[in-house]
């Protein structure tokens, strides 16, 4: 598909598909939302020390930017495993101003997390471990990660992408989620917290980012008898 660069309202610049007429991010603020959704109500929310983290859709690795940045300023040594069917090219994300935004230090941050080789994992930093995985959720097993403690459910809208947010997406991702994990989404759909609902959550819905009402923040709770 043909992607186009587009600025958000806050200064950092999102990817545009014309063909889905769907954006990466909010044009109201790729890194406000991001970092509101899945930083703010996810990585911060979550106080696990060695937290693994398990992102539904890599995109553009905005919320791998920011959660090593995090990791980093909070020490606390983060695993993050990122599921993309259809990565973009190093070169178009690069041409992406996330890193410049912030510091020198975090654009190497930025390259460095595009640079590294998908299926394997790599130390980022002495805080932040990234294994980007190329692979269909629907279809590949993820047994071998062990359990996650925090999820970032980042696909394209319910709308555009609906195989993504079905019960059967859910629920594995349910299964392989540890007790008191997190899980964060922009979407604040009805049908999509009754479904993370009945595959176990304890949803809630939050304020949401500029240009959206609310967003959906569910926890696993297994009772211990």
């Amino acid at each position: 598909m043909k992607h186009e660069i587009i600025p958000t309202a806050d200064g950092s610049k999102t990817l545009f598909l014309p063909e889905m007429q769907e954006q990466y991010h909010s044009v109201n603020g790729a890194m406000t939302e991001s970092t509101y959704v899945f930083i703010e109500k996810g990585f911060h929310f979550q106080q696990k020390e060695t937290p693994t983290i398990f992102e539904i859709g890599f995109g553009t690795g905005l919320n791998a930017l920011l959660t090593a940045l995090e990791a980093q300023k909070q020490q606390r040594k983060t695993t993050y495993i990122s599921i993309e069917k259809y990565p973009l090219e190093e070169e178009l994300l690069l041409q992406l101003n996330y890193g410049e935004l912030i510091s020198a230090d975090a654009q190497h941050l930025y390259k460095k997390i595009h640079q590294c080789t998908w299926n394997k994992a790599t130390e980022i930093t002495s805080y932040f471990s990234l294994f980007k995985l190329q692979a269909d959720i629907l279809t590949v097993p993820l047994t071998e990660f062990g359990s996650f403690d925090i999820i970032y459910f980042d696909a394209f809208g319910p709308d555009k992408q609906p195989e993504m947010w079905t019960p059967n997406v859910f629920n594995k991702i349910f299964a392989l989620c540890s007790n008191d994990a997190v899980l964060v989404t922009y979407s604040a759909k009805g049908e999509v917290r009754r479904q993370l609902s009945a595959a176990g959550f304890q949803m809630e819905r939050l304020p949401g980012p500029p240009g959206k009402k609310q967003m959906l923040r569910g926890i696993k709770k297994i009772s211990i008898l």
